[in-house]
């Protein structure tokens, strides 16, 4: 009797194995996150492309800072429409045309020639041409919601014109810029940088520091290697190089 039921116990396991559902491996959705998206600063290890365009670090803080205020595409406003303040409302308001900037509707209105049809509109700032360069490098590199840290943190040779500056522009300079800079504080000039580099306003507002109004609006604080860095530079006496 033993000698059957082992092949009827096997014969039983076989064909349960044989009977399980299939998974089935679909293509990615063209808006679905293709790259693990890290916005901690803790993906050690990443060698980051310098020919790739990467949304979270590089083209999210432009939209948060110069459109995604209040009275234009924040969630609150919402003018047209339209609202700018993550991948997935930039993606499904923006009119963001996959590989073709010339006809993603943010953009052609960021390159608008008529100032009244400009974004962001006066008295903003035009964006800046390496501004409108990543965007429309990020649309021609597929619009994806990618991130990138590199490993470590390099302050070896922080520079005002490499570091700083990129950082305010694309972080800060959206609000803080034009005929009625938000606060009275423009960051437009290295002037107006210096000047709150050396009254502390800079570095407090960046660290969230008690007393200072926390920076950028947006609630996304800058990286601790961004803070480091332009700590860094202030300790050198905020210099112009």
């Amino acid at each position: 009797m033993k000698n059957h039921i082992l092949p009827a116990i096997l014969f039983s396991v076989i064909t349960s194995t044989l009977l399980l559902p299939y998974s089935c491996k679909h293509d990615p959705d063209p808006f679905v996150i293709t790259d693990p998206v890290d916005t901690t600063g803790n993906n050690t290890g990443t060698q980051c492309s310098p020919d790739t365009v990467y949304f979270v670090q590089q083209v999210l803080p432009i939209f948060q800072s110069s459109c995604a205020k209040s009275g234009c595409h924040d969630a609150g406003t919402a003018e047209e429409g339209i609202i700018l303040d993550s991948y997935a409302n930039i993606i499904a308001t923006g009119g963001i045309k996959v590989n073709d900037p010339t006809s993603s509707k943010i953009y052609e209105a960021m390159t608008e020639d008529d100032p009244e049809d400009r974004m962001p509109p006066p008295p903003a700032a035009p964006m800046t041409n390496a501004q409108l360069t990543l965007i429309s490098k990020w649309i021609s590199q597929g619009a994806k919601n990618n991130s990138c840290l590199e490993s470590g943190c390099d302050t070896t040779n922080v520079k005002y014109s490499t570091h700083i500056k990129p950082l305010i522009q694309n972080s800060c300079q959206g609000c803080h810029s034009g005929a009625a800079p938000g606060g009275g504080i423009d960051l437009a000039t290295y002037a107006g940088v210096k000047a709150i580099a050396d009254n502390g306003q800079f570095i407090g507002a960046i660290s969230h520091l008690t007393g200072y109004s926390a920076m950028p609006k947006n609630g996304n604080k800058l990286s601790d290697c961004q803070i480091k860095m332009v700590n860094i530079w202030i300790n050198q006496g905020a210099p112009e190089n």
